[in-house]
């Protein structure tokens, strides 16, 4: 084996995902491994979804990969670190890639990482498995696109990597792993069995909280023809109920989608999906287009209803827009969700009023909510930076934990997403869904503790 393959996701580990019960394979080191197959490595995948730590040092034991390659985002950051102490425990250098790692590069090399890369990864490996094999850790300056620590200690980053022109390489080597464990827990848990894929790479919008650290502002697809070719691979192979686009935007090329819908026509391929896209690129004939191919549920990114804040966001789109849009899915049969993220700088109690209004106007069939926080390497953290408090130690933190002086305070905001949440049910409640009068009651009840705990807690202020 040249190098195992890995991320830091169980599931078994995290109430949360335990409650929701939607997991999806890493399609990002499985596109690596046929790469790497490709150019001739011998790839190990350790998929840790369903399995344990305990597990994964069985396996170093068991292999002794000389290189264990590790996919990090935010959420896994914790286990990845634990993961890279038993590699190092049985003799693997560690490669670290993933959106989390580049902005944290010297952290993740001094907690034990030996390369961290930046950006895809690709390229970056079939250099690196040579080069470590023939020369160990010397030498590494002409490798583009990495960082590592040199000879004497000191924090080292190549110039960047060119990203791949060509995407048409390969499908993910999802026979690496047993990709009906995650079928079956859907459909134990929904009903219904989903599979991943993703055409795209790169979102080339500016919303300045969104982090570009892996495919840049780039945007790059596969061909029409060989991304129908997969999805019907997929359905003769594993029949799926469902497919979840992973795309940043599934909608935003017309031709393309066009295109895509006859390829999938012509193999005779329709398989319900559920995706995200934008208001700005949607339109009668897009929507219709989606609706023929099987879209039952379009995710949009709203985030606010405050104009002002999403002009200060940069995301590029506007209110009326994204209601006017939500309305025209829905006429078609489509179900909307949307995204809602609170907290954002100079954030005001009226701009969120001003969401809580917009989210009854636009009346989706889901949304979820989140607080904004500063990721590292994009615009919004640079805005804040200086305001920035750590609440903890590098390890045992991530960018979710970063305290933003001078906002309103946590507990305000835990108001304010009662508040916002129940205020829509009720909403839901008296003009769509009728429900019982004692639902009722008790969202009017949460409306009016959300809505006195904002006004009682919106003199404080986040501060160290």
């Amino acid at each position: 084996m040249d190098i195992l393959l890995t991320h830091g996701y169980f599931l078994h580990e995290d109430a949360h995902e335990r409650q929701v019960m939607k997991p999806y394979p890493p399609l990002g080191i499985l596109y690596l491994s046929t790469y790497l197959k490709a150019q001739g490595f011998s790839v190990g995948v350790f998929d840790s979804t369903f399995s344990t730590l305990a597990a994964f040092a069985e396996t170093l034991a068991a292999h002794q990969p000389p290189v264990v390659g590790i996919y990090v985002n935010l959420m896994t950051k914790q286990n990845a670190l634990k993961m890279i102490s038993l590699c190092k425990q049985h003799g693997a250098r560690v490669i670290l890639g993933g959106p989390e790692p580049p902005y944290y590069a010297e952290n993740y090399l001094r907690w034990g990482a030996d390369v961290v890369v930046r950006g895809e990864g690709e390229g970056a490996l079939a250099q690196l498995l040579p080069h470590l094999r023939q020369h160990g850790m010397r030498g590494l300056h002409a490798v583009q696109g990495i960082a590592f620590l040199d000879e004497d200690d000191r924090f080292c980053e190549t110039p960047p990597r060119p990203l791949l022109s060509d995407l048409n390489y390969g499908w993910p080597d999802r026979e690496a792993i047993d990709l009906r464990a995650y079928m079956d827990v859907w459909k134990t848990h929904h009903g219904a069995s989903s599979i991943s894929v993703i055409h795209a790479r790169g979102c080339p919008y500016t919303c300045t909280w969104c982090s570009h650290s892996v495919f840049g502002s780039t945007h790059r697809r596969r061909t029409p023809e060989d991304a129908a070719d997969e999805l019907l691979w997929l359905k003769e192979t594993y029949q799926p109920d469902l497919i979840w686009y992973a795309d940043d935007v599934f909608a935003i090329n017309h031709k393309w989608l066009r295109a895509y819908a006859d390829a999938l026509k012509a193999r005779g391929v329709r398989i319900p999906f559920e995706c995200i896209s934008r208001a700005d690129r949607l339109n009668e004939k897009v929507i219709a287009l989606l609706r023929e191919m099987g879209c039952y549920r379009l995710w949009n990114g709203s985030e606010s209803g405050s104009q002002r804040v999403l002009d200060a966001m940069q995301r590029k789109v506007k209110v009326e827009d994204v209601q006017r849009k939500t309305h025209m899915l829905q006429a078609a049969g489509i179900e909307t969700g949307m995204f809602i993220m609170l907290g954002y700088e100079g954030e005001t109690v009226q701009d969120i009023v001003d969401t809580v209004d917009h989210l009854k106007k636009s009346n989706p069939d889901l949304f979820l909510t989140t607080v904004a926080y500063p990721i590292k390497g994009t615009p919004y953290y640079a805005q804040v930076e200086a305001r920035l408090v750590q609440q903890g130690a590098w390890a045992e933190t991530t960018d979710r934990d970063w305290l933003v002086t001078g906002r309103y305070s946590r507990r305000f905001y835990s108001f304010a997403t009662r508040w916002m949440v129940n205020s829509v049910a009720l909403h839901r409640a008296r003009t769509r869904q009728p429900v019982p009068l004692a639902r009722q009651a008790k969202l009017l009840a949460n409306v009016i503790v959300g809505r006195v705990g904002m006004a009682l807690t919106q003199h404080e202020r986040a501060h160290a």
